[in-house]
């Protein structure tokens, strides 16, 4: 297998092509990008946080809906940001480089929070963390919108990460750093993961293929 590249040098050099790579490649994009946006709050002002924003397809279709939101983005990559920025000079972006861990949010803070194809790239203690302070960040009422890529069974689940682990190990990798390869949970112990972390009603809004689902979050 092929190094395993950090996880900010893998999306720099695939930025010019990564939007024409996601409409094309992954299955049904087009309708969950923008069944996804659908889903934010439509109120001019709006406040909404994205994590893991990327070049911003779901913003795309979001501000067709909404053209005064308020967006915060956070990505690691300045690449994409920068892709993202050249897209929307007109609208109201705050875009942050960081690690979304490490970010603070705030509290009572935004009317949604949103993140597409992000999140499968970690464990879930990691994602308990962050989805608390996610939902400290969301006023009452405010819903996280999450669609990404699940692992099918608790069996790929877990040879995913002992995968990912035996691959760092070979290649002699860091474990505090981020690196791209996918380990989704499935479906069912990302919904645990927002719950333990708070999130009062979570549910599966949208299936759409085999792997691939939009859940919602409520605080």
């Amino acid at each position: 297998m092929s190094p395993l590249e950090k996880m900010d040098d893998f999306f720099a050099v695939r930025v010019d092509g990564y939007d024409e790579h996601m409409m094309s490649n992954v299955e049904r994009a087009s309708d969950f990008y923008a069944y996804t946006a659908s889903l934010l709050p439509k109120a001019a002002g709006s406040k909404v946080l994205d994590l893991g924003c990327g070049t911003g397809l779901e913003l795309e279709e979001y501000f067709g809906l909404n053209p005064d939101a308020k967006v915060t983005g956070i990505d690691l990559s300045e690449a994409m940001l920068n892709a993202l920025k050249a897209k929307f000079p007109e609208k109201d972006l705050t875009l942050v480089q960081a690690s979304y861990f490490d970010v603070p949010l705030g509290e009572n803070v935004y009317d949604a929070a949103v993140s597409v194809e992000s999140l499968h790239h970690f464990k879930d203690e990691m994602k308990e963390s962050l989805y608390r302070k996610l939902r400290t960040a969301l006023k009452t009422g405010g819903t996280f919108v999450l669609t990404d890529c699940f692992a099918e069974s608790d069996e790929l689940e877990k040879e995913y990460f002992e995968t990912l682990a035996k691959l760092k190990k070979e290649q002699g990798l860091s474990e505090d750093e981020f690196y791209h390869f996918d380990t989704p949970l499935t479906v069912e112990h990302e919904m645990d993961v927002l719950r333990r972390a708070g999130f009062r009603d979570v549910r599966i809004d949208k299936r759409w293929s085999e792997k691939t689902c939009t859940v919602l979050a409520t605080v």
